[in-house]
């Protein structure tokens, strides 16, 4: 199995599962998670990675982080909503983790924002897809499905923070050189 890029975006070629030499190409129409969810992962890993964990408030984050100010507003709310985020208004108020980094998983992200559905359904969209009865790709997208979840499950908003910090570190450096 691999991944390529198609002129529309990421192709999956599968091999026939029955040992023909035919391929079926799978167009991925839906990323991992949302834009909003983007965007969640997003704040949250600038505010984890806020030396001082002091509030932060919605503006101050979209404008780090390049996010639309309207979105990341409705987004912080619903974390706030779903036990992620606590929020304060006022003077010295706004938006900051409900419990440290490192106990807030991609997974707890993942299912505030989308929720876990999206992650079980079947990879060719078919109504009933199951171990007793499965569509032609389950079995290569049941892997990808569980080494997915896996990856949610153990990626931190520590350790995001930390890859993001280092990335634009890496930004600011290879910008230097080009000027």
């Amino acid at each position: 199995m691999g991944v390529f890029q198609g002129p529309a975006g990421p192709d999956v070629k599968v091999l026939d599962t029955r040992g023909g030499l035919a391929e079926y190409v799978l167009r991925i129409s839906v990323m991992l998670y949302s834009r909003p969810c983007e965007y969640a992962i997003r704040a949250l890993a600038h505010l984890a990675s806020s030396p001082d964990r002091f509030p932060a408030r919605a503006a101050e984050i979209a404008r780090a982080e390049n996010l639309p100010a309207p979105v990341l507003g409705k987004v912080l709310q619903e974390l706030v909503r779903k036990g992620l985020l606590e929020s304060r208004r006022g003077p010295g108020g706004g938006f900051r983790l409900a419990r440290r980094a490192e106990l807030i998983t991609l997974r707890d992200v993942v299912a505030a924002i989308d929720g876990l559905d999206p992650l079980m359904e079947c990879a060719v969209g078919l109504e009933h897809c199951a171990d007793d009865a499965p569509c032609p790709l389950h079995d290569t997208f049941k892997a990808i499905r569980n080494q997915v979840t896996t990856y949610l499950e153990t990626t931190t908003l520590d350790t995001m923070a930390l890859a993001v910090t280092r990335k634009k570190e890496l930004v600011r450096r290879q910008a230097r050189r080009k000027s």
